[in-house]
């Protein structure tokens, strides 16, 4: 056992790292009743924003903001299946409702009935960094879009963001080329310190589950009068494309693991899918 910053680096399993944070999940959800488990972390209205909605008290409202940070540090680190929602929540901190605490109370139940998910890395034979991402076309109240991503070397994911984009998106390919535009230089860079730590001359594989985004990175150039309005500086990986430096490649939505960071799936494919981004055993 090796302990770092509130993590323990399991590496009792040969050729595997498991991840955990047990006491700070403990001590995160101590002081709350368990009402009956979620199955999952955020309901379908995630998203969705009541204006009218009533507003916490002061103090409840500080008890939700201290609360929110204490799980995004746990989401951040081991519990990425929360991450989504607990990103939404953030947002939310200034003027959380009545309706918030309700979503944050749901992330709770989640993890009282999770308590034991951790993150399980571990090498394969197909060595290589692989980047995952994806997009969900203006879901926020204010018509921005809301991006995933996350890197895998081996299985289990080594990087993993969950992020409202910052501006807004005129189509649902534009949406997608801001989540691979915002975050593919961070799968440059890790594959070059792969390659520099390990000798590897592999180029690094980005995976979309969006045909039209494909066709743009790959082109270089708008493919249709619709898709003109996209700014150049979202071209700059056709070069790296040319360069070999990554390859471009289709992915199914249903086998998309980002997908998981941008939509507050349900069911079989939310379970499938944390199995796959937290490599869990079966």
């Amino acid at each position: 056992m090796l302990p770092f910053v509130g993590m323990l680096f399991d590496f009792t399993e040969p050729g595997v790292v498991k991840v955990d944070m047990p006491k700070y999940v403990e001590d995160a959800i101590s002081g709350l009743k368990s009402a009956s488990p979620a199955d999952t972390p955020a309901g379908l209205d995630l998203f969705a924003v009541n204006d009218s909605a009533e507003l916490l008290g002061i103090s409840a409202r500080e008890d939700f903001h201290s609360r929110v940070a204490k799980l995004l540090y746990l989401a951040k680190r081991t519990r990425p299946d929360i991450l989504l929602p607990i990103n939404f929540l953030c947002t939310r901190v200034l003027k959380p409702t009545v309706q918030d605490w309700k979503k944050l109370m749901r992330v709770y139940r989640y993890l009282f009935g999770t308590k034991g998910l951790c993150i399980y890395l571990k090498a394969d034979d197909d060595m290589c960094v692989k980047g995952y991402y994806d997009a969900s076309y203006g879901v926020h109240s204010d018509m921005k879009s809301h991006t995933g991503a996350c890197t895998t070397l081996g299985k289990g994911a080594v990087f993993i963001t969950s992020s409202k984009q910052s501006i807004v998106a005129k189509s649902s390919t534009e949406a997608e080329m801001i989540a691979v535009s915002d975050h593919a230089g961070e799968l440059i860079a890790q594959n070059e310190f792969y390659i520099h730590q390990c000798g590897s001359n592999k180029p690094a594989i980005l995976f979309q589950d969006n045909q039209s985004t494909i066709r743009l990175i790959k082109n270089g150039k708008s493919s249709s009068d619709r898709t003109k309005h996209i700014k150049i500086r979202f071209f700059w990986l056709k070069e790296r494309v040319d360069l070999k430096d990554i390859l471009v490649e289709y992915m199914p939505t249903e086998e998309m693991i980002a997908d998981i960071l941008t939509k507050p799936l349900q069911g079989d494919l939310f379970i499938r899918l944390r199995k796959a981004l937290m490599n869990l055993p079966n």
